[in-house]
């Protein structure tokens, strides 16, 4: 049986030349916003995991069907559309800091916000440090 090939693995590409790359100037400069606010709240260099989400720190985790695989604590990606967060899903915590936010549309695994000056950045990083903190957890070395 093939084993399942994860897309989204961490690489060397250039953090600041793919922000560079965001075509809409807002966003750019949202993206810069959240690098730097995810930088300082874990503490972890950002890195490309994929060819477009920024992820901070990594955690190795295995599903009882024995998937597994490596994934970023925390991250964001700059999408066309929305910006999307990315946190540890199945977290209550999460679901009660969400409230708080500001603006968010949320999903699954990620939360989309329009722009960084709709959400309440103290929140924002409550839920890295809470996300990382359940990560931790629930996920131990």
């Amino acid at each position: 049986m093939l084993a399942y090939e994860l897309k989204t693995k961490e690489n060397d590409e250039n953090v600041i030349e793919f922000i560079e790359k965001v075509e809409n100037n807002r966003k750019r400069e949202d993206a810069y916003k959240l690098l730097e606010i995810f930088t300082e709240t874990t503490g972890y260099e950002a890195k490309m995991w994929g060819d477009s989400i920024i992820g901070f720190g990594s955690y190795h985790y295995k599903y009882k069907t024995g998937h597994e695989g490596d994934a970023p604590l925390v991250g964001f990606s700059p999408r066309k559309a929305r910006i999307s967060l990315y946190f540890a899903t199945g977290d209550m915590e999460r679901e009660k800091l969400l409230k708080s936010l500001g603006k968010h549309k949320s999903g699954k695994a990620c939360v989309y916000i329009n722009k960084v000056e709709d959400i309440d950045i103290n929140i924002l990083k409550e839920l890295i440090l809470q996300s990382i903190t359940f990560l931790r957890e629930t996920y131990p070395e």
